[in-house]
């Protein structure tokens, strides 16, 4: 779910981003929330791997999926 304040002007903008941030990391399942002030997409890509690091529990991350 995404609730943003730009979600007219930039909504596609920011589920491509996530979208794409969560097909890097290899993620198929799970529920996210966005909530969007307008940040920039390497941003909103940076929280979403973050989210998805915490989440998973693990302290190792594949740098090579994030570039």
């Amino acid at each position: 779910m995404i609730q943003s304040e730009v979600i007219k002007q930039f909504g596609k903008q920011i589920n491509r981003v996530v979208n794409e941030t969560l097909d890097k990391l290899a993620v198929s399942e799970g529920s996210i929330v966005i909530e969007d002030k307008g940040a920039l997409d390497c941003v909103i890509k940076a929280r979403v791997e973050a989210a998805v690091l915490r989440g998973s529990g693990t302290e190792e991350l594949d740098w090579e999926k994030l570039s």
